[in-house]
Formats: C-alpha cells, sequence, structure tokens
C-alpha cells in the first residue's frame, strides 16, 4: 500500500485491491482487514459491509441503506434545482455571505446555498447546468466531494447534466478543443445518421468527458418520439421511428453505461460509468397540437390513433434491452403529461401508480431509480406561466404530492432540494401504512439510489485527476469524431441540376440576416440582433468571401426553422380568448381554419371551460424574415445558385423556400465548417431525415398527435417526398440497408 498527496485530496493505492481516495485535510479514515485496506466513514474502527469493496454494489447499497436514519433517505431523495459554477444564474447564491464577484471566491468554490442544502437537507444529487469550463467543473467537484466526505454516512455527491456536447454553428473546429469538451451534433442530428454506431461512439466518448468533469449520471437520452412535429422538444429525440429511437436509445444506453478492462467494477460498471437517466416514460411527445408540458396549457398528452404502446418501444426495447453487461438504464424519468385517458386516473406521470408501479415495475421489471421531472410537486402560477406542474393533483399540498408521487413508485423529486415536504410525506405515510411499513418503503428506495453510487466507485475514491482531466476532455481523438459525426448529420434535401459541390476557389455571397426581438421559450426577452454566419477567417479556406451578389458566383443563406414558441398568448386571454393559439411551422402567418373544433382534453384550476380549442386563430413566427433572406438573396443572384442551410429544431413547411433554393442542407447543430465540407465536396452528405418535412400546415392539423408517420409530405419540383429516412447523396436519392432496415411501413 502507498499514499499518493493529489492537492486537495490523497489516494491509497493497493496492488490487487481498490484506490482509495480520501480528502487530505479531513485525514484518512483507512482501516485495515485480512491485507487490505478500506474507508473507514464512521471512523469507529468497524469494517461494515457499506465499506468493505470486496461485496457486490447491491450488498453495499442494501447494508447502507438499512443504516440511514430518515432524515438521510428523505435527503437522498431530493435533485437539486439548477446549479452553475459559478452560482452566479438560475438558483443565484453567495459565498461567504457575499455576491460572488466581491467574494474573490473561485469560479470552483462551494456556495452558501450548495453548503445549506448538503448540510441541512443531506441532499446528495446535483444538477449543473452551467460551468466555466470542464476543468472548473472538476475541481468543484473534488471540493464538493471532499465537503461531504466527513457528513453522515460519508455519501459522495451525484452530479448530473443535461446533454451539453452539441456543436456551436460558430463554434471552430481544431484538432484539440483546448480543454473545451468534444463538440457533437444534437440527438435529432445522430438520429439522421440512422447509425447506432455513431451514438454509440458518442456516448462511450461522452462519458469519459463527463466523468472528468465530475459528472455521473446523464439526464438522458430522450427516448421520447417526436410524432408530433410541433412539440418544443422535437430536436432532443431521435425521431418518429420507434425502432431507430430504440436503436439510438440502446446504443446510447449502453455507450454511457459500459466500462472495460481495468475500468471495469462489476458487472460492466466502473470507472468510465454514467448512470443513464433515461426519459421520459411511457413517452412525453404526443402533447395536444404540440403544446409542451412545461406549461399548463400542454399537460395533457392524447391518444386519438390508440397508439399508447407505441411511444413505451424506445424504452422496452433500447433502454430496457441493452446489448451491454449493465442490461438497463440505471434511472428513468417520467415527463411532466397527463396521459389522457389512458389508466383510471387523469394525474401527471409522476403521480400515476398505473403508470409507474404497474406498468414499469410491474410489467417491464424496472427496479431502478424513477426521477420525476423538475418541479412537479411545485405549485402552478397559470396555464401561460412557467411554474410549478402538478398537474392533475393541482388541489394537494406540496407535501401531499410528495406522498402521492412516493405511493405511484417514485424515489425521487427532481428540482426540489427542501427535505421537508419529504419527511412530511414520511409521516403521512406512517400514520396511513404504519412505521414498519413505511420504512421499508423508504428504505427500498434508498437502495436504488445507493446502488448508482456504488456501482461508479464512488464510494471509494469520487475524486478527479485534473492532470488527466486537462489532457483527456477535448482531446484530439476526441474531437475528430465529434467533426465526422456533425459532417455525417446534415441532410441534403434538394440539388436542383447538381448545384452542389461547389468545388474551386469560388467567390461566395453570405447575407447576413437580422433575428428580430422575440420572447423564448421561457419567456425571456431575447433582444435583436444580426445573424451569425460564418467567420471570414473559417469562409477563406474554402471559398473567397464577398459582400457583393453581382460579384458572387454562388450563394449560402444560414437560417433557422421556424420557430412560435409555446402557442398559448396571454394577450389573446386578456382580449376574451381562452389563451389558446396555433403553433406554426411555418415562417408566414399562419390561420388554423382545419384545426379541431374541440379540443381532446382540457381542465385547470385557473380556468373555467375545457374547449381549448385554437379553431380560427391566427399565429406568426417570430423569425419570418429568415424567409425573406432566402427570397432576397434568390431575387440578387438571379441564375447564379442559392444553398440554404436550415439550423432544424422541428420538421417545418419548407414550400415557401424551396422554390428559391437550388440547393438545401438541414442542420441539427454542428459547426459551419462541417456545414462547408459538404458544400464544397470535401464530404458527401450521407444523412437521412428522422421525421417526416409536412406538405402544409393543413397536414400537420389533421394529423393524429400519437400516430407514425401520418403526416402527408412535401414533394418538391424535383418530384421527391420530403418523407422519413429520405436524403439526397451525389448520385441522388439514398437508398441503402439503413433505408430499408428503417423504412415506416404503414
Amino acid at each position: 500500500m502507498k499514499i499518493l498527496q493529489k492537492g486537495i485530496y490523497s489516494l491509497v493505492v493497493q496492488e490487487g485491491g481498490r484506490t482509495l481516495g480520501f480528502a487530505t485535510s479531513n485525514g484518512a479514515r483507512i482501516i485495515e482487514r485480512d491485507g487490505c485496506f478500506f474507508k473507514n466513514f464512521s471512523g469507529d474502527g468497524v469494517l461494515h459491509p457499506y465499506e468493505d469493496w470486496r461485496l457486490t454494489p447491491e450488498e453495499r447499497a442494501a447494508d447502507l441503506a438499512s443504516r440511514l436514519p430518515i432524515e438521510q433517505i428523505a435527503g437522498l431523495m431530493l435533485y437539486s434545482n439548477h446549479q452553475t459554477l459559478p452560482a452566479t444564474t438560475y438558483d443565484i447564491s453567495t459565498y461567504g455571505g457575499k455576491k460572488y464577484e466581491e467574494s474573490g471566491a473561485s469560479a470552483s468554490d462551494i456556495s452558501d446555498n450548495q453548503k445549506k442544502f448538503l448540510v441541512e437537507d443531506n441532499l446528495r444529487h446535483i444538477l449543473v447546468i452551467t460551468n466555466e469550463s470542464p476543468i472548473v467543473a472538476a475541481e468543484w467537484n473534488n471540493k464538493v466531494q471532499a465537503f461531504c466526505e466527513t457528513l453522515g454516512f460519508g455519501i459522495p455527491v451525484n452530479t448530473s447534466s443535461d446533454p451539453r456536447h452539441s456543436a456551436r454553428a460558430d463554434g471552430e473546429f481544431n484538432a484539440g478543443g483546448g480543454n473545451s469538451i468534444s463538440m457533437w451534433p444534437g440527438q435529432l442530428g445522430l438520429a439522421a445518421t440512422f447509425s447506432p454506431d455513431v451514438v454509440h461512439d458518442f456516448a462511450r466518448i461522452a462519458s469519459r468527458e463527463y466523468r472528468l468533469m465530475g459528472f455521473t449520471t446523464a439526464l438522458s437520452p430522450q427516448a421520447d418520439l417526436c410524432t408530433d412535429p410541433r412539440w418544443y422538444r422535437c430536436s432532443g429525440t431521435f425521431g418518429i421511428s420507434p425502432n431507430l429511437a430504440a436503436d439510438m436509445t440502446r446504443a446510447y444506453c449502453d455507450g454511457f453505461q459500459s466500462s472495460e478492462g481495468e475500468c471495469e467494477l462489476n458487472n460492466g460498471w466502473g470507472y468510465e460509468s454514467v448512470n443513464a437517466m433515461v426519459k421520459h416514460w411511457p413517452g412525453g411527445g404526443p402533447c395536444e397540437s404540440g403544446r409542451d408540458a412545461h406549461y399548463g396549457n400542454g399537460k395533457f398528452a392524447v391518444y386519438p390513433s390508440n397508439n399508447f404502446e407505441t411511444h413505451k418501444i424506445p424504452f422496452l426495447k433500447g433502454a430496457f434491452a441493452l446489448d451491454g453487461k449493465t442490461k438497463m438504464a440505471s434511472a428513468v424519468m417520467p415527463y411532466y403529461t397527463i396521459s389522457y385517458n389512458q389508466t383510471d386516473e387523469n394525474v401527471a406521470n409522476a403521480f400515476n401508480r398505473d403508470i409507474i408501479t404497474c406498468q414499469l415495475r410491474g410489467d417491464v421489471g424496472y427496479d431502478g431509480v424513477v426521477c420525476t421531472d423538475w418541479l412537479v410537486t411545485a405549485d402552478e402560477v397559470h396555464p401561460g406561466v412557467h411554474s410549478g406542474k402538478p398537474w392533475g393533483v393541482e388541489s394537494l399540498t406540496v407535501a401531499q404530492r410528495h406522498y402521492k408521487a412516493l405511493m405511484a413508485g417514485v424515489d425521487q423529486f427532481g428540482g426540489n432540494k427542501d427535505a421537508g415536504p419529504v419527511i412530511e410525506a414520511y409521516k403521512m405515510g406512517v400514520a396511513e401504512h404504519g412505521k414498519e411499513w413505511m420504512d421499508a418503503r423508504m428504505r427500498q428506495s434508498a437502495k436504488r439510489l445507493l446502488l448508482n453510487f456504488f456501482r461508479l466507485g464512488l464510494f471509494d475514491n469520487p475524486y478527479i485527476d485534473i492532470d488527466a482531466a486537462k489532457t483527456t476532455i477535448g482531446c484530439r481523438e476526441f474531437m475528430q469524431h465529434g467533426r465526422e459525426a456533425q459532417v455525417k448529420s446534415i441532410v441534403m434535401l434538394k440539388n436542383h441540376a447538381s448545384t452542389l459541390p461547389v468545388v474551386g476557389r469560388k467567390k461566395v455571397y453570405i447575407p447576413k440576416g437580422i433575428i428580430p426581438e422575440h420572447k423564448n421559450f421561457w419567456g425571456s426577452v431575447i433582444p435583436e440582433a444580426v445573424r451569425a454566419t460564418v467567420a471570414e477567417e473559417t469562409l477563406s479556406r474554402y471559398y473567397i468571401p464577398t459582400s457583393s451578389p453581382e460579384d458572387a458566383d454562388f450563394a449560402i443563406v444560414f437560417i433557422d426553422s421556424p420557430s412560435s414558441v409555446i402557442g398559448y398568448s396571454l394577450d389573446d386571454l386578456h382580449a376574451d380568448g381562452n389563451g389558446y393559439i396555433p403553433l406554426s411551422l411555418q415562417y408566414r402567418p399562419y390561420t388554423a381554419s382545419s384545426a379541431r373544433q374541440e379540443s381532446i382534453a382540457g381542465g385547470d384550476p385557473n380556468e373555467d371551460f375545457v374547449n381549448r380549442s385554437y379553431k380560427g386563430k391566427a399565429t406568426t413566427t417570430f423569425n419570418e424574415p429568415d424567409l425573406d433572406l432566402v427570397i432576397d438573396t434568390k431575387r440578387k443572384m438571379g441564375d447564379k445558385p442559392v444553398i440554404t442551410v436550415v439550423k432544424v429544431s422541428n420538421p417545418f413547411v419548407i414550400s415557401e423556400l424551396e422554390p428559391y433554393s437550388d440547393a438545401i442542407l438541414l442542420t441539427f447543430d454542428v459547426c459551419n465548417s462541417a456545414t462547408l465540407d459538404i458544400i464544397s465536396g470535401q464530404s458527401e452528405p450521407s444523412a437521412l431525415l428522422p421525421f417526416q418535412m409536412p406538405r402544409d400546415m393543413e397536414a400537420v392539423e389533421s394529423h393524429c398527435e400519437d400516430a407514425i408517420g401520418d403526416i402527408a409530405p412535401y414533394i418538391d419540383s424535383e418530384g421527391n417526398a420530403y418523407d422519413f429516412a429520405f436524403g439526397l447523396n451525389w448520385s441522388g436519392v439514398i437508398d441503402d440497408e439503413r433505408v430499408k432496415q428503417y423504412r415506416i411501413k404503414n
């Protein structure tokens, strides 16, 4: 045995045994038994089973769960609200009682709020949304693990992240990331590759980078099906095909969770594993009229085609049927939605015992962690205001909502850093079922939660080697893999008269567009801005930039797909309407003349009606000027080629811009240089549509939110239907094995 000092932590390295990490300032609570060394969290000199790394993770989790007082179990059941490093946005905090800017603190220091919920509420699951840099995240991890090491039973912190690897359009590719994480297409772009191998490659690399930043749970993948093209969260899905989504979800979870060789500790789990929290059971895609359940106006998922079971396929055949040793995604998040009329109770999925205990745990046999989505137990303000999301249980108190979720089979509460309501819920259970029964119920969840710590080796060594983080995160190999995936995700929809590729040092004109002031999905006002295009330094490596259409050989127009935000208007409500307006997928103003006369679902404590129809109402998209930019550029260029590049968040009505575009590329969070690789012919397009591009908004209004492939697709001037799995390469329409395997058969 030897001890290595690594700054604020030290390592006990033992041949043939587990390496142990401990905070240098705390002193080593190390004991020897049978020639092996162990961490003794209690300091009592007794080797308890949960401290014995020779036992299985299941045995250690069961032992510790049996020892914890209810107050600490309640803390384990918490999942923090959004944290930033430093804590200057979202959960704004102080450092030593002072604002961050005045405190002299480092960005990697622990904030006062974080210390409070770690100590007073025994919270051990933290969601970090942003960090100043990957190394700041790694340093913060080491500090927070050292802080928790001597608290209670020494339970470390399990830190999570939402997806963070998507490339920015203006992010420049280079061989090394300079300590930035590797850059990949977004999840919808990964879907467009139609390659589970690409997804697995991403997940293996992303998991290594996550662990080196201190992230041990990924709040992903999003296994929902994007069956309604208006849904805000389409960009985070693997598209509309249950089979494609299942294969992609399986590859994603396998890649994140699996460790191999020296990194494997037990049954595929180990030092390179990251818990995958697959979401959102039983599928959040079929929100009525595309409205999203972050708001009360979108609380209902509807099933007019009776396809409730279809939306489970990516979970059943993907997340719960892994090829690797870990077998199942270690955690599941139900969506906010009420799965309308699918059980005997119209409450949100996290409160629905049928959906969690009967269907997920009973029918599937799932015994991993079930964590609610964020703020489901908090109070709603109004269907048009972003606030708490207690859909179907609005009349219950906060504590009663926690209790109902526990009785439904939930283990953890997203976005709650206060143990009080959980302890109140425990007392309700004692009153109804007795102390012995309720203690067993709490310890059942504690065991599930602790298992995800022990599998990853966090109790034995939760610390990060900062030098390894600096040399590995965003390294040449990882960046190159991400770049190749970006290129593979770009879909070519149109290539009139072989406009692409444009080979040689041609002169190119790229117009600058305006993004008007608008409110984003969360209601924040985004000021007017000039649309970023391509940095001249980057563009010059491919072509000769010119600001004159007359001098140019061709033009490239970069725009976004249309966005009309949330499908609800307080102005309409105040003008004696019901507040509901259409979501539009076209650039020009849209009037919903063919919408439903009566909504399928409805009802909210703030509404004295149930019909949420918006038939006959009009709406606009804030980025209508993007279409004008394409049309104006074509007018200026005359007979010279115009290439339109659309950054896609949702499928959209492309008929407005197709006639003015000689070539069309769709991108899903990629660097501009990846797009230029395609345009210049350095790479050949190979991606396919992971959804349908609708013929018009009438085709969207007439479809069923839960149905697969029931939207009439647009047919362009070349005679091509922009249907699922359509894409072009230099030879024409792609018809390879991917298309044959995943083509939707109606």
